[in-house]
């Protein structure tokens, strides 16, 4: 009896106890089902940790007027390898060849090298073997197709996707303080030039996205919360054409004088968009860099350029006529100081108007006369003209101008006539500038601008108008007076007469400023540092370009005209060249009667010049390219084929495109000569072999 009641415990125990595990394995999987709002049919994927990251978007590009980038934003990859995941076969049977193939594209390791560090690296389990760091997309798209590697990062072991993305200026230091830059480090946020001034429209707005946490780290899964706003683009009123000529014209002659540092603006009369701006300053070595933006920030005493606004006040006042006679004896003392002309001897006895054409001293004296009794009035004429106030230009950085004030602790018994000549007064040569465009411009006082329009894609997200500052600056007969005697300058013996051009006329001032030198002095004589300037703009009858050249502290010349004046008359040259608003068309509303001799070519560009020359044309067969075939009164169009496996027949095409089609199929080009294509070294119909090189032969 007791055995069979032993014989029933045991089997209730067993029961009950597995009653027992059924209920907590019951009990465990109701808790996971309902465990955080999960159903239990969920994926292993959604219960793995997950969390939202910022979506970082493209910055946008800052372009010239004519869309060329000027900032734009380039992306780069660190490449590495986790060896680990690789086959074994797979591993040794082209490990070796990966070796090969990375050292070729990066040959500063052997591929025994590369080869030795990828299996050093299999053997201890180091996952994430450094291969290349900031590698370009394209140099990564090579990476992906070399053996191992082109197996992908789960079979192959190739780790490619962290994106570095770096802000890159395509033509170096040009123009490099005004495009700027911005920079925030949680605690101080600095805000320089374009970039600096639009970073709101580049930045974009950053999107969200999912990731998730794997063994490795975190992983993202490619869901997006929310996209991402690409960065818009700021298309700048720089022309880089015109920019470049100004760079080398300026580095070229501070160079040649060992000037310490200069500046040149070029701007659009009547919209006041700037055209061109170079900032260059001597480094240590002796080269010139952009180092600050001393059209905008560096004031200075503007010299004999000031003499323009000091006459322009008396004509208003009416305290002066312009052809009043002085005696400009090349001597004039006031109370404590002399001033003295730069021409020995003085001019004699001269018209007000002659005075100005050559820049005499003499000028101090007319104004001194007119304004000593009030010199409140001559303020006043200045503010109407706008030099006492800031430009309000959207670039950080602009320095206030200087104008002393009657009453001022600042101002004494010599402020009057020194200001009637440019001195205890300071301005930035934009804001010179500014004033002259304004003569120019028939009075109207427009804002330097810099940005023409925002763009994202090809939708406009905002346009910037010229700005009008002051409808007009001074009455019209002053205008036209000073109008005059800007030309005059320019011949008759002043002292701009030997930058006249040939081809069309100047109007403008030259100035020679004593500054300070880098100890805050004037310096013994002859060791004094000067500025010398021009500003002016062409062509005076019908202007449509201003523009100032500042050069400070020459070693050899020390005359605006000709230290600053000759780069004014070589930039005034080279643009007039080559703006087509100088130079109309000779042929227009006029037909080609004959067939002209074409170069074959695409047939969006062949069609668009036929139509636009007035060429008759007709299409044998349609197709993309075309070669070309001329009557006595029209030209024939033949398709061109181009077969896409072999290497194209590109005989009769101008280099442009004969290029654009070598390389669109993965091989390189080098050119010899000019005009169109005669020879190819690899003959068209054979089989194309990427990374190939073709010789072309044009004549």
């Amino acid at each position: 009896m007791s055995e069979k009641k032993d014989i029933f415990w045991r089997a209730y125990l067993i029961y009950f106890g597995f009653v027992l595990i059924m209920l907590v394995v019951l009990f465990k999987t109701v808790s996971i089902q309902f465990e955080g709002g999960r159903n239990v049919f969920s994926s292993t994927e959604e219960k793995m940790p997950i969390r939202t990251v910022e979506r970082t978007p493209r910055k946008g590009q800052i372009l010239d007027v004519n869309y060329t980038p000027l900032v734009t934003s380039v992306s780069f990859y660190d490449i590495h390898m986790d060896a680990t995941v690789v086959k074994q076969d797979v591993f040794e049977a082209e490990v070796t060849d990966l070796a090969s193939g990375l050292a070729k594209i990066y040959p500063s390791k052997t591929a025994r090298e590369y080869e030795n560090a990828i299996r050093t690296a299999r053997e201890r389990g180091n996952r994430f073997l450094s291969i290349r760091n900031k590698v370009t997309n394209d140099e990564r798209k090579t990476l992906r197709k070399l053996p191992i590697f082109k197996l992908g990062k789960l079979k192959g072991g190739l780790i490619d996707n962290k994106e570095t993305i770096i802000r890159k200026r395509p033509f170096g230091d040009l123009m490099s303080r005004t495009l700027g830059y911005y920079q925030n480090n949680g605690k101080d946020t600095l805000k320089v030039g374009i970039e600096g001034a639009y970073i709101n429209y580049l930045n974009g707005e950053p999107g969200i996205e999912i990731e998730q946490r794997i063994s490795t780290g975190w992983k993202k899964t490619g869901q997006i919360v929310k996209e991402a706003v690409e960065g818009a683009d700021v298309v700048t009123s720089i022309d880089k054409e015109i920019q470049e000529v100004a760079h080398s014209e300026l580095e070229r002659q501070l160079k040649s004088q060992g000037a310490k540092k200069g500046c040149v603006v070029v701007m659009e009369v009547k919209t006041g968009f700037v055209k061109a701006i170079v900032n260059l300053s001597q480094t240590k070595n002796g080269e010139y860099r952009e180092q600050l933006n001393q059209a905008i920030g560096g004031r200075e005493v503007p010299g004999s350029t000031f003499k323009l606004a000091s006459l322009m006040a008396a004509l208003e006042d009416e305290k002066i006529n312009i052809n009043d006679t002085v005696n400009a004896s090349g001597y004039y003392k006031f109370p404590g100081k002399t001033f003295e002309d730069a021409h020995k001897g003085g001019y004699g006895r001269i018209t007000i108007k002659r005075a100005f054409e050559k820049s005499s001293n003499v000028i101090t004296q007319v104004i001194y006369r007119a304004y000593r009794s009030e010199p409140e009035a001559f303020i006043e004429r200045l503010d109407q003209f706008g030099l006492t106030e800031k430009l309000g230009i959207e670039l950080e950085g602009e320095a206030e101008p200087v104008v002393y004030r009657p009453g001022s602790t600042n101002w004494n018994r010599l402020t009057l006539a020194s200001m009637a000549i440019g001195y205890e007064v300071l301005q930035t040569p934009l804001q010179t500038l500014a004033f002259y465009n304004a003569v120019a411009n028939d009075g109207k006082f427009v804002r330097p601008q810099f940005v023409k329009e925002i763009r994202r894609g090809a939708e406009t997200v905002k346009v910037f108008n010229p700005v009008v500052i002051r409808e007009r600056i001074c009455s019209e007969s002053t205008l036209n007076i000073m109008k005059r005697c800007l030309e005059g300058v320019m011949k008759d013996g002043g002292t701009g007469s030997k930058l006249l051009s040939s081809q069309f006329s100047i109007a403008g001032k030259t100035g020679t400023a004593r500054i300070h030198n880098d100890q805050g002095k004037y310096g013994e004589k002859g060791q004094e540092t000067y500025q010398a300037s021009f500003v002016g703009y062409f062509p005076a009858d019908k202007p449509i370009y201003s523009c100032i050249v500042v050069v400070s502290a020459p070693s050899k010349d020390i005359y605006g005209a000709v230290v600053s004046g000759t780069v004014f008359a070589a930039i005034a040259n080279k643009v007039y060249a080559s703006t087509l608003a100088y130079h109309p068309a000779i042929n227009a509303g006029k037909r080609i009667n004959k067939a002209p001799v074409s170069l074959s070519g695409n047939r969006y560009d062949l069609i668009s010049i036929f139509k636009r020359l007035g060429v008759d044309f007709t299409v044998k067969e349609d197709g993309e390219w075309f070669n070309t075939k001329k009557d006595s009164t029209r030209v024939e169009l033949q398709k061109k084929s181009i077969d896409k496996n072999t290497v194209p027949n590109v005989i009769g095409l101008s280099a442009k495109d004969a290029v654009y089609l070598i390389e669109s199929k993965g091989m390189s080009v080098h050119i010899s000569g000019y005009g169109k294509v005669i020879k190819q070294s690899i003959p068209s119909g054979k089989p194309l072999f990427r990374g190939g090189v073709i010789e072309l032969k044009l004549d």
